[in-house]
């Protein structure tokens, strides 16, 4: 995997967090800057400075009964930008809990696991007392979390890693769970009326752990001893009465109470989570308050959508995975597409990478040349944590790559490399690294996804006459002429010929010489292809179509 290395909040210079400071106090310039992660930082400024609170916590949850995927790597992005924003408002110290509950019960075997069977035998026990499928983990629980971390590590996000098994067994929570059992009455009142009337009937908001099978109980609760720190619970199957303590990881608490007491028992002041939990995230913060904490600032995020505008499901396997990304595009395109609109529907399919990947370009170039505070505006700030680097620059568009890709059918970096050094002679792999980079992944795309959807057209009489037209212009041209001064040609062939809208004209260029629906400003492309290439290609088409 790429590296895209996130600067650890704790090394962001006081630099550029004082000029920000300046900006907000001016009072002729925005309270803030306007990127979505500084309005999210200043709601934690504002808990912070009611509570007096010095420091902040923000934490994400992962669940390991399955490997990590794009929204793992979108929830720690999202809030690691929103971290970052609250170090620059206020230069406080903070730290991300990466939270990974390995004390949940396994519900049914994942398909993309091994040895299936195997792992039928412990359906209902914690995952870190799972055998691991793979064999190279003490527990199915410990392979999944090394895994999630090696994820992030990979991206060079900043965080700590937390297990529930060790938090739970460590007494960690103990005087949270025994706090529980206090105000047991109040939490079940909370919860019961959002179940059906079986469940109603048995639920707790602890779990205990069977001491002879290791499962975890989803059992009613019979009676419990606050002072004691027990609860009495009867096995199902065959009658048997236990008591068992909920310190020391022999309970555990259900998920939504789960959360709260978190919340409650590290201090958590921040985090976001998807659409689909706001209903868990009211519940939890009621929670919360009844255990005597303020649930922690948060930030619902919408889901993501496959091709079919389906929403994607990790038990369905639809929609896009992080390795599948980062085939066809660079980690800092992946990140531009998480930064964009978190609070908005989007589909997540391979046809909005090559977007991604130009958004992504023009901002690093954009913010080269803005000044502070306008540069925190803008996502490749944030993606970069405030350091941009020069070899983000590109000059040729991804989408400009695909489309020469297309023409020459190239099969080999050469080939374009050839391309691109006669329309920018002093581009090379080792002057232009995110070039490079772009060319390599433009071809894997091309091979992927352009090539074999490659679809011709044959020009009507008007389109055939503008394409002539436009030959003869271009042949008249000097292979000198730039990208604008080609545009501008396009834009008066066009319009000497009768299409009912002008962009109709340039779907005639897409569609009769490149066999694609769409596609970048085509003069750009003519200055990279080049002039007479374009007549040719125009002449081969209309010769082939006639």
């Amino acid at each position: 995997m790429t590296s895209l290395q996130y600067k650890p909040a704790a090394q962001l210079t006081k630099r550029g967090r004082i000029h920000i400071l300046r900006a907000m106090s001016d009072p002729a310039a925005p309270t803030l800057p306007k990127s979505w992660p500084f309005e999210e930082a200043q709601k934690l400024v504002e808990r912070l400075a009611a509570s007096g609170k010095p420091d902040a916590l923000f934490e994400t949850g992962y669940g390991p009964s399955g490997l990590p995927h794009i929204g793992t790597f979108g929830e720690v992005a999202r809030t690691s930008w929103v971290r970052r924003a609250f170090t620059e408002l206020t230069g406080k110290p903070s730290k991300l809990l990466a939270f990974s509950d390995d004390m949940d019960g396994l519900r049914k075997v994942p398909d993309n696991l091994p040895n299936k069977d195997m792992l039928a035998n412990y359906l209902g026990q914690p995952l870190s007392r799972i055998p691991d499928p793979f064999g190279t983990h003490a527990s199915l629980g410990a392979h999944n979390n090394a895994r999630l971390q090696a994820f992030l590590d990979g991206f060079g996000f900043e965080y700590e890693f937390a297990s529930a098994t060790d938090y739970y067994a460590a007494g960690r929570f103990d005087a949270s769970l025994r706090l529980i059992l206090e105000r047991h009455d109040e939490i079940v009142a909370v919860i019961k009326p959002t179940l059906g009337a079986e469940r109603q009937a048995t639920y707790s908001p602890l779990l205990p752990i069977h001491p002879q099978t290791g499962v975890v109980m989803q059992v009613r609760i019979d009676q419990w001893d606050a002072d004691a720190g027990t609860i009495f619970w009867t096995d199902p199957t065959n009658g048997e009465r236990f008591e068992t303590l909920v310190t020391g990881g022999a309970a555990k608490c259900q998920w939504k109470a789960d959360w709260a007491m978190r919340w409650h028992a590290l201090g958590v002041d921040y985090e976001m989570s998807g659409k689909d939990l706001i209903d868990s995230v009211r519940l939890s913060g009621r929670i919360c308050r009844i255990l005597g904490s303020s649930p922690p600032v948060g930030f619902t995020y919408e889901l993501f959508l496959d091709e079919q505008a389906q929403k994607i499901s990790k038990s369905k396997g639809n929609g896009l995975g992080v390795d599948e990304w980062l085939r066809y595009a660079p980690p800092e395109s992946l990140s531009q597409y998480m930064f964009n609109q978190p609070g908005r529907a989007k589909r997540l399919y391979f046809d909005v990478i090559p977007k991604a990947v130009d958004e992504y370009i023009a901002n690093a170039a954009k913010s080269l040349t803005q000044a502070e505070p306008e540069r925190a505006t803008n996502p490749a700030w944030h993606i970069h944590a405030g350091r941009v680097p020069n070899a983000a620059f590109s000059p040729v568009s991804f989408a400009m790559l695909l489309n020469l890709a297309s023409v020459v059918n190239a099969e080999n970096p050469d080939i374009l490399w050839g391309f691109i050094r006669r329309y920018s002679p002093d581009a090379t792999p080792e002057t232009m690294p995110m070039l490079a980079r772009l060319v390599d992944y433009a071809l894997v795309y091309y091979r992927d996804f352009i090539a074999p959807k490659k679809q011709f057209r044959a020009p009507d009489a008007t389109e055939r006459a503008a394409l002539d037209d436009l030959a003869t212009a271009l042949r008249a041209t000097p292979a000198t002429a730039t990208a604008e001064e080609l545009q501008n040609l396009l834009y008066d062939i066009g319009k000497r010929h009768p299409f009912a809208e002008l962009r109709g004209f340039f779907a005639c260029l897409y569609q009769v010489l490149l066999g694609q629906p769409d596609g970048p400003r085509f003069g750009q492309f003519i200055a990279l292809y080049g002039v007479a290439e374009t007549v040719a290609l125009i002449d081969a088409r209309l010769a082939a179509t006639a």
